[in-house]
């Protein structure tokens, strides 16, 4: 099996190819600039495109790959930012397009959480999207746009809805990685909200391994929840690195408020995926 992966040099895509390099399949790891990926597995090599301007014979450039894991979006963490409508989405359904027209025979596309909005507690795919900032609109969109495509011409398709993962790598305007600066710079405090929100939270070495066995599983499951399924505060969270790191630092809570583009409390429920996948 050949796998294609684009958004390679992002956070997520360096623990898909350690993951898929960990199995020995056969990688096309895609990025915009070759400088970003360095000790990259035996198994793969470096395809340099760039996506939002890729011709009619992209999917040929790419090796013809029998699945592509697409992670590659543009203009994150500003979720509120018109750039994911007016300009991510329709280049994002313009390069997927292009592969599937010319013959791709499996994709799996990330999705996120925030499609399913505010609305709270355990979150199935089941439940109708109700995205209420631009980034889950677009997300949401072009999975609708991805579906009406999928009817004319047919296709395995995997719309991995993301929650949240954690780990070495995650750009600085995460909580991971500024807790982490905070501490190891000597810090008293690490300034955060009051911490009370419950999340679902995954290492991005689990998430790795979660959709990269959805991509090889070779076939249609459609809207699935990459997630733990375990509700838990931010604030405990935070707790768990400082211990699990030996991390001195006081946290001085309620600093900032909590966003108002997601509820207080949300997690995704792992049903489907746990049927799926096996550990």
């Amino acid at each position: 099996m050949k796998v294609a992966v684009t958004g390679a040099s992002g956070f997520v895509g360096r623990y898909v190819l350690a993951e898929l390099g960990r199995r020995n399949i056969e990688t096309i790891a895609v990025t915009r600039d070759t400088k970003r990926l360095l000790n990259m597995p035996a198994c793969a090599r470096i395809a340099e495109m760039d996506i939002y301007r890729a011709g009619v014979n992209c999917f040929s450039e790419l090796g013809r790959p029998d699945v592509v894991i697409h992670l590659a979006w543009d203009g994150l963490p500003n979720y509120k930012s018109l750039h994911h409508f007016e300009s991510e989405l329709p280049k994002q359904y313009r390069f997927l397009k292009t592969l599937i027209d010319a013959g791709l025979p499996s994709l799996l596309a990330t999705g996120t959480c925030f499609e399913y909005g505010m609305q709270s507690g355990a979150l199935s795919e089941e439940l109708l999207p109700r995205p209420n900032n631009p980034y889950g609109y677009a997300k949401d969109a072009l999975h609708r746009q991805i579906e009406f495509l999928k009817a004319i011409k047919p296709f395995n398709l995997i719309w991995a809805r993301l929650f949240y993962m954690y780990g070495e790598g995650q750009p600085n305007t995460s909580i991971y990685p500024q807790l982490k600066e905070a501490a190891l710079r000597g810090d008293a405090v690490f300034n955060m909200s009051g911490g009370e929100q419950l999340r679902d939270y995954l290492p991005a070495t689990e998430a790795a391994r979660i959709i990269v066995q959805l991509a090889l599983a070779g076939s249609d499951i459609g809207t699935i929840n990459v997630c733990s399924g375990k509700p838990v505060s931010v604030r405990a969270m935070v707790e768990q690195w400082l211990k699990e790191n030996n991390w001195q630092i006081g946290l001085n809570l309620g600093h900032y408020a909590y966003p108002d583009y997601e509820p207080m409390s949300f997690w995704g429920d792992p049903a489907k995926l746990k049927k799926i996948v096996k550990e």
